[in-house]
């Protein structure tokens, strides 16, 4: 196996499949690289054996093979080296030998034969959206998935599609939030399927925004694809709670507000917060909100925001972060506030069909 290859563009590569190598796992050869030298084209790719990122770049390829080498290492030489291209040798025993400029290393690595195959499923369900439209309904919902909650299925996204229309929902039982969209197409079976966090993440990360990802899922996996970059997971098995029986039907005050100046002005309370349990009240009252906190080893402190309101006063309590987090990620100018009374769920709407549910603080 022998192939020259631009420094560039095996850096860039490297940094898209490095994630999912760790530095624990029972399997030496799950801490390598699998490159496959073909027609042309250098194919990388890593597993933990729950997610499995491939990309691949253009090389010129003198001889074709496989093998696997350290990642970590590899990726730590290559960011170093200061030549525009790699040259890569591997014998018999997988010894790699990569050279760029004056620049010679030895890496001793493992059989291909040693690395898992991918897993393959048939998709009984497609979907393809724009990638700055996926990446942006899971940066609206995501910080709201569970990672404590002994129930499995709250540890992922759920995805769920009907009618040719996708809804996300993330929730920790505390607050929910959801985001409905028409993607550009759609075929299969209608059907849910919960995306483990970790690989929300991973797509969140990879997709740059240009052109179109598409989503296969199967029963029990899934894969995202776009461009040269593709990424298979594991789904997380169960059924996810009904998560409408918690939108209230209906509610009796509604409040539009400047999604930056309420942000600002919660981050700005907050300061007087010495923990996570703590809470901050908002007052509901002749065409404004009134934002208080205190704690009794910092002091107090109230901010204003003007808005339209001459309905009853309501003082609602809320955790600071839970309030700030879908301010941060909803992408919308203003943002409407649902209320019915202080005590009953609190709905923030931002357009383009993002939706956000948060149980008031109980406080003595």
């Amino acid at each position: 196996m022998k192939f020259t290859v631009s420094r560039e563009k095996l850096l860039k590569a490297l940094q898209k499949v490095i994630s999912t190598v760790g530095s624990k796992s029972t399997l030496p050869v799950l801490g390598n690289v699998l490159l496959e030298a073909e027609n042309g084209t250098l194919q990388l790719t890593t597993t933990d054996l729950e997610i499995r990122i491939t990309t691949q770049v253009e090389a010129a390829i003198e001889s074709e093979g496989k093998t696997t080498v350290p990642a970590k290492k590899f990726i730590a030489l290559v960011s170093k080296f200061t030549d525009a291209e790699v040259a890569f040798t591997c014998d018999e025993r997988h010894h790699s030998e990569v050279v760029c400029g004056t620049s010679k290393f030895k890496l001793l690595g493992l059989s291909a034969e040693d690395f898992p195959l991918p897993s393959e499923f048939t998709p009984i369900r497609t979907v393809i959206f724009k990638e700055s439209d996926l990446r942006k309904m899971f940066n609206q919902i995501t910080y709201a998935v569970s990672l404590d909650d002994s129930r499995k299925v709250l540890h992922g996204v759920l995805t769920s599609c009907k009618d040719n229309t996708v809804t996300m929902v993330a929730t920790d039982g505390k607050r929910l939030a959801l985001v409905e969209r028409v993607p550009e197409e759609t075929s299969g079976t209608d059907g849910d399927a919960i995306i483990p966090l970790r690989a929300a993440n991973e797509v969140k990360r990879l997709l740059d925004g240009a052109g179109t990802v598409k989503l296969l899922f199967g029963e029990k996996q899934a894969a995202f694809e776009s461009g040269e970059m593709r990424l298979t997971t594991k789904l997380i098995e169960g059924n996810y709670p009904n998560y409408r029986q918690v939108i209230p039907t209906s509610f009796s005050k509604f409040v539009d507000v400047e999604t930056g100046m309420l942000l600002q002005k919660i981050e700005l309370v907050s300061q007087v917060l010495s923990d996570n349990s703590s809470y901050i009240i908002l007052s509901f009252d002749d065409n404004k909100i009134a934002l208080r906190a205190s704690s009794t080893d910092i002091g107090e402190g109230q901010a204003f925001v003007d808005i339209e309101y001459a309905d009853a006063k309501v003082d609602v309590s809320f955790n600071p972060g839970f309030l700030a987090d879908p301010l941060r990620n909803c992408d919308a100018d203003k943002i409407k506030v649902k209320i019915n009374d202080g005590f009953s769920p609190v709905a923030l709407e931002g357009g383009e069909g993002f939706l956000y549910v948060i149980m008031p603080m109980r406080n003595k």
